[in-house]
């Protein structure tokens, strides 16, 4: 049985948003199962505390007897991760991964399951050295690429990247 994923979208953003909108294009025709939580209500009072809303809210998407690849941009990324210990993880996807989030008391931490990072070297809200530094401490797979904290001009990239990640799940 193939692992469900769950896909989530950054902060301000929505479940149709284009890169877990490319994630969600990829994974289907190989055969995998998803879901996109919607988080649009918690982000809407930018109060970074309902961050364990959002973790809760994707929680609700996890299968109870079953693996699941957690997959996420920016916020999206990082309850992922917190997520990720909490389920059946067996995979994670993160792009433009913030390690720390201001305001909220939680630093970034994932489960150790076989991980690919997306980062963008001009990314103006989460430094890449931290990203480095995190998937470097775990040996963790990262592409760095000349793009911004939206990873816009590398979307096929990051559809082409996630599709190598899933293989080795298929």
């Amino acid at each position: 049985m193939k692992p469900f994923l769950i896909l989530s979208h950054g902060l301000h953003s929505s479940p149709d948003a284009t890169k877990v909108s490319a994630l969600a294009a990829i994974a289907e025709p190989l055969g995998f199962a998803s879901a996109r939580p919607d988080y649009r209500d918690l982000d809407a009072s930018g109060d970074v505390r309902r961050i364990d809303e959002r973790i809760a809210r994707l929680l609700e998407h996890a299968p109870k007897d079953a693996p699941v690849i957690l997959a996420g941009s920016s916020m999206g990324a990082f309850v992922s991760g917190l997520a990720s210990m909490q389920v059946n993880c067996v995979g994670l996807f993160l792009m433009a991964l913030p390690v720390a989030i201001p305001g909220y008391a939680r630093r970034f931490d994932a489960k150790r399951v076989p991980t690919t990072l997306v980062h963008g070297w001009g990314d103006e809200l989460c430094p890449v050295d931290e990203a480095i530094a995190f998937a470097r401490a775990r040996e963790d797979e990262i592409a760095l690429v000349r793009d911004d904290h939206r990873l816009s001009a590398h979307v096929d990239f990051v559809a082409e990247t996630f599709a190598r990640f899933l293989r080795q799940f298929a």
